[in-house]
Parts: structure tokens; sequence; C-alpha cells
């Protein structure tokens, strides 16, 4: 899983969400999400930043760590 997709799945259970909850809450349909938390590497970077907005953060472009 990468970084990014384990980092919304930690913060949305943490936050008590469950998928479908957080969905509704960041304004994103289910499906991104559950795309997202299995770490499809194709999602808009766009609406990933929608997603981490819900817990203040945003990706920026740079250097890929693996």
């Amino acid at each position: 899983m990468n970084k990014i997709a384990e980092f919304i799945k930690t913060n949305r259970k943490e936050a008590g969400l469950t998928q479908e909850e957080f969905a509704i809450r960041s304004g994103l349909g289910l499906r991104f999400v559950r795309e997202l938390e299995q770490g499809k590497e194709t999602v808009r970077m766009d609406k990933v930043n929608e997603a981490l907005a819900m817990f203040g953060m945003e990706a920026v472009p740079g250097r890929k760590d693996d």
C-alpha cells in the first residue's frame, strides 16, 4: 500500500468514519475512496488532495520515495 493510501485509511479509521461517511463528508465518490485506499496509482491528484484536505494535508509533486 502506498503512503497516501495508508495515511488516508489510518486517519479515516481514527476519525471513526466508514468509507461511505468519509466519501460523503469529503464530497468524493465512494468508489474513488475505495480505490484510493487500495493504492490505485491512476487516481486524480486533485481528488487525492480533496481527501487529504480532510486531515489538513496536501500532496505536492516531487521526488518519488520507495
